[in-house]
């Protein structure tokens, strides 16, 4: 148990990383900016055009995007037992991109709506891996084998769909690795409403993690409708994952990575993870996409690939471990 100065020390660190975060993507770039040019440009000074127009709106959908693939990953873990569920890993991501991918190249005019079919896409790889995983309960590795099987079926379909629109293919390859390239005021205001839903109601969802990872039975025995609830909770994971793949592409590992880290530094109570995921992640991928950004300027790389960087023996430690 840690003491609630701790804690408060946890989240401090936590605000000021964000903070931290933020001020790097909005100072960092092509155009060096000092602190109080970043200052003046938020609030309409001579910077305005850089900070307001081309760097505010991406740190800002690079934030939500981290809250929402972390909260993602930390629900999935809790409701399907496995410690390396992830949106992207089991693949829930790969059905919303699959959706998602469709409206972008086969029906651009419906580009708003991208979100709800994705959501749609996810939901239902959600249902169809929990459906191959289930023998009586559960078990991690099952998961694990149907969300690669799944996975590979949403990317052969991604695939198939970019053939017949190859006209339109360039748009999507961003998509495909996961960038921030070229993002908006409009993509933030279309995740907005998904991003606040879905983090609101993992938010106010902390006991139901609570009491779903001591097992259907004790749950059961505190009078949780189990599977009533995790269908609820995986529809919050699906939303969440699909807003952020609707607005940035197929970025993966920030809901493995996050969930883990912040479990080692507070343990298992959710009704504190939740909230310290949700700052992790956006702290996460705003430093990674100003990071990859910056790196090999003028050059800019996707943010898909620096997490897949970080991520990769991330998830290997802990198959190995969970082995």
């Amino acid at each position: 148990m840690h003491t609630r100065r701790y804690t408060v020390g946890v989240f401090i660190v936590l605000i000021a990383a964000l903070i931290g975060s933020v001020l790097f993507g909005l100072s960092s770039g092509s155009v060096s900016l000092s602190p109080s040019e970043v200052l003046s440009g938020i609030f309409g000074g001579g910077e305005d055009r850089v900070v307001w127009n081309l760097r505010l709106p991406r740190v800002v959908l690079g934030g939500l995007v981290g809250m929402c693939l972390a909260i993602s990953g930390l629900i999935l873990q809790a409701v399907m037992m496995n410690p390396l569920a992830d949106p992207g890993i089991i693949g829930i991501s790969s059905g919303a991109g699959l959706f998602g991918i469709v409206i972008l190249l086969a029906f651009p005019a419906l580009y708003s709506s991208v979100p709800l079919f994705a959501f749609c896409g996810a939901m239902l790889a959600a249902i169809v891996i929990y459906s191959l995983a289930w023998r009586g309960g559960v078990q991690p590795m099952r998961v694990i084998l149907a969300g690669v099987a799944v996975s590979a079926l949403c990317g052969a379909g991604i695939s198939a769909v970019m053939v017949f629109f190859s006209d339109r293919v360039q748009g999507a390859l961003l998509f495909m690795n996961g960038s921030l390239s070229l993002r908006g005021w409009n993509e933030v205001n279309m995740l907005l409403p998904y991003a606040v839903i879905g983090i609101v109601a993992a938010l106010l969802s902390s006991r139901r993690l609570n009491l779903i990872v001591l097992g259907d039975d004790v749950a059961r025995s505190m009078g949780m409708s189990v599977q009533a609830n995790r269908l609820f909770l995986t529809a919050v994971a699906a939303m969440l994952a699909a807003g952020a793949v609707s607005a940035v592409g197929l970025l993966g590992f920030v809901g493995l990575i996050v969930p883990h880290l912040m479990r080692l530094v507070l343990g298992n109570n959710h009704a504190l993870l939740t909230p310290a995921t949700a700052l992790c992640g956006a702290g996460l991928v705003i430093f990674s996409d100003t990071i990859a950004r910056t790196l090999f300027s003028p050059t800019e790389i996707p943010v898909g690939i620096c997490m897949a960087i970080l991520g990769v023996p991330f998830f290997l430690y802990f198959l190995r471990k969970a082995m």
